[in-house]
């Protein structure tokens, strides 16, 4: 409570700026927003990812042992700048505006869900970073959605290497049992929420040890995935 208000005194003092364009007024502007490029169907109906034709080569290598993952936009340009200083540049309130468009984006292709489960973060990183990015971005979904935040069904029980530094194979194998989820959703349908998704595999641990513990369904939903 303190740490908000402290942020809103900040706010009075030295107004929010675009943290794209740098317009003053809101951390992500509008225009900002519009500029965002939609990753539009048809998709595959597992990954998530763009069809170029009937069947997905992806899925095909690594297929996703989740119900499925689904994105909102590409990583880049405008989008990358925001969700990057949400996620290392210390911007927390970022997740009211994004949180906001997931959410335009799970209302126009829903997705089964009795409860939201951020992606969780290893105590030591989200120690360092201040807060857990997937916890903020799944706690504006709850709100929006009426649905419960399940935040301590799922732990991250061992340090892993940043995906980003890794290829397909090696990222699956960078979080393989890297999870760890209670007998709370057993026969739940499970949203899973996170900022940034490449291959699927950190969701796809996630959801393995969800079903596990008897989840009924497991579906991934992320800010952005790259192209």
């Amino acid at each position: 409570m303190l740490a908000q208000i402290r942020r809103a005194l900040l706010d009075l003092v030295f107004p929010p700026r675009c943290v794209s364009c740098r317009r003053p007024g809101a951390w992500f502007c509008p225009p900002c927003q519009a500029k965002i490029q939609r990753i539009p169907p048809p998709w595959c109906d597992r990954c998530g990812r763009p069809l170029q034709r009937d069947a997905c080569p992806y899925c095909r290598q690594l297929p996703l042992q989740i119900d499925g993952l689904r994105a909102m936009a590409f990583f880049e340009d405008d989008f990358r700048r925001a969700i990057h200083a949400f996620k290392y540049l210390r911007r927390p309130e970022l997740a009211t505006p994004l949180g906001a468009m997931l959410n335009e984006y799970l209302c126009a292709h829903p997705l089964p869900a009795d409860g939201i489960v951020p992606i969780p973060l290893h105590s030591e990183r989200e120690r360092r970073r201040g807060y857990n990015q997937s916890y903020l971005l799944a706690r504006e979904i709850a709100l929006f959605q009426n649905l419960p935040l399940w935040y301590n069904v799922i732990e991250r029980t061992r340090a892993t290497q940043p995906q980003v530094e890794l290829d397909a194979p090696a990222r699956r194998e960078n979080v393989r049992e890297a999870f760890a989820a209670t007998e709370a959703v057993a026969g739940a349908r499970v949203l899973l929420i996170d900022d940034v998704c490449t291959t699927g595999a950190t969701m796809d641990a996630c959801g393995m040890a969800l079903k596990a513990r008897g989840a009924k369904s497991v579906w991934g939903l992320a800010l952005a995935r790259g192209r």
